[in-house]
């Protein structure tokens, strides 16, 4: 097998001023980045289009697919500004979180919050948490639409930080006014994976799903966990959306931290099973926003993700902010190839109870089966939309996996799978009696297959249609 197939769980790097720079942004992405990420809560859409139409523009010299994933602001409540930035709040110092506050009147001793009901939504005991945590407040009474609180952690705090109540519980809309106008924007970019913020339950990913229908997108729906009740909707919810983000900073928050280290492996333990990807995210390198190496418990982190079994690893600040952010890139590639030589394949029995609904799955599971016995080098998935690559890669079981098809927007749906490695080829200009030979042939010109490999191939009997694979072969790669 060609040393060029590695790096099997996907890198999702975060768009910014850092990556701007055009010698900055190609360099980030050749240093091992499959998926860019914009982060709609910053920037408005010409400066948001601009980065993807930059990203485009590089990939054409890059010779393969990056696919685009935007996030959605989505219901996070925030305090208002301060003149200076910031302001020092002391522990056991009053503070006042005022609804009717102008936005930029922020002082030590109140700050506007975007939550326009919050004193309806908590009482005396509650402990809310800003900056991720950062900053502790203990709400002693309401009055007048404000909550009163005592600081029970001090420290610096900067304009317009988040605010979370300890055990979640906000009664939020799943989106706002902003959500909405950036939808019809992600279709007219034709972005890959919408990711929703702040997701309850089903309701809130068919009501983005319905949006985006209306808007002409194909785009995937991701939900981000990072509410404590999207945690006890997870099954309605990766039923309803087409992958998660475990988004650690406001869950976190929410759960309390020493809850999120098991929490996370549940998450992405349920998404493989669910036939869905999964991202983990939030502060995996994030001290190499500001150092050009990572600290060794980052490493550690990063590894475990991928030992766990997630699809892919997000950088946030580290890229889109940080002064280092090919090195960013290129630490995570190096941990995320490391880490996938001690993965252990999940156990085949877990996914053999997943109950099978569709043809092309059973077709899947029939090829993972064939090869733990027959020892293959490789899978080839001959696909239209990519949804059988997909399902070969639930059951991750160290093979690559080479998802041909002749659709761009499919290959970059593809760069999320883990395992997966999307290739273009059109089997409909090609006499159909010569597709097999011509789609391993055009593997191994790329060096990703070699002579004398055994490989399995999925495709279905009609080439050019959609959800159509319902045969399974076993072929050997002969001399060119």
């Amino acid at each position: 097998m060609s040393s060029l197939v590695h790096g099997r769980t996907k890198i999702i790097a975060t768009l910014g001023p850092s990556t701007d720079d055009p010698t900055v942004l190609r360099e980030t992405l050749q240093a091992g980045v499959n998926l860019v990420r914009l982060n709609l809560s910053h920037g408005d859409h010409e400066i948001q289009r601009q980065r993807i139409e930059w990203v485009r523009e590089a990939l054409s010299d890059l010779g393969r697919d990056i696919g685009v994933l935007a996030d959605l602001q989505g219901t996070k409540v925030r305090i208002g500004e301060f003149p200076e930035g910031s302001v020092r709040l002391e522990q056991g110092r009053s503070f006042v979180l005022d609804p009717h506050l102008a936005r930029h009147a922020g002082n030590e001793e109140a700050v506007f919050i975007s939550h326009t009901k919050i004193a309806k939504d908590v009482k005396p005991g509650d402990m809310l948490l800003l900056d991720d945590g950062l900053i502790g407040l203990r709400v002693e009474e309401t009055k007048g639409g404000k909550v009163h609180t005592s600081v029970t952690s001090g420290g610096e705090l900067g304009s317009r930080k988040g605010v979370n109540r300890l055990g979640g519980g906000f009664a939020l809309g799943g989106l706002t006014d902003k959500d909405k106008e950036d939808i019809p924007f992600v279709a007219r970019m034709e972005v890959d994976y919408l990711a929703v913020s702040f997701v309850r339950d089903a309701k809130d990913i068919h009501a983005v799903k319905k949006l985006l229908k209306s808007a002409g997108s194909n785009a995937r729906v991701i939900a981000k966990i990072e509410r404590a009740e999207a945690v006890e909707n997870l099954d309605e919810i990766l039923e309803a959306g087409d992958g998660v983000m475990v988004a650690r900073g406001d869950l976190g928050v929410e759960i309390g931290d020493a809850e999120l280290p098991g929490l996370q492996k549940s998450i992405i333990r349920k998404a493989i099973v669910a036939y869905r990807p999964v991202i983990t995210a939030t502060q995996m390198m994030q001290s190499m926003v500001n150092n050009p190496i990572p600290t060794r418990a980052e490493v550690l982190d990063v590894a475990n993700a991928v030992i766990d079994g997630t699809d892919a690893v997000m950088l946030s600040a580290e890229t889109a902010a940080g002064q280092y952010p090919a090195e960013a890139v290129a630490a995570m590639y190096r941990v995320c190839v490391a880490a996938e030589r001690q993965f252990e394949p999940a156990d085949p029995a877990m996914m053999d109870r997943t109950p099978m609904r569709r043809i092309d799955q059973a077709v899947a599971r029939a090829a993972m089966s064939t090869a733990k016995r027959v020892g293959v080098a490789a899978i080839v998935a001959l696909t239209e939309s990519g949804a059988t690559a997909l399902w070969l890669s639930r059951f991750q079981s160290r093979l690559p996996i080479f998802g041909l098809t002749r659709h761009a927007a499919a290959r970059r749906r593809m760069t999320l799978f883990r395992d997966v490695f999307p290739v273009a080829f059109d089997p409909t200009s090609r006499d159909p009696a010569e597709v097999t030979g011509e789609a391993i042939e055009t593997l191994r010109r790329q060096g990703l297959l070699d002579e004398g490999d055994l490989v399995l191939m999925t495709m279905g009997d009609f080439t050019g249609v959609g959800g159509g694979t319902n045969t399974l072969k076993l072929l050997r790669v002969e001399k060119e």
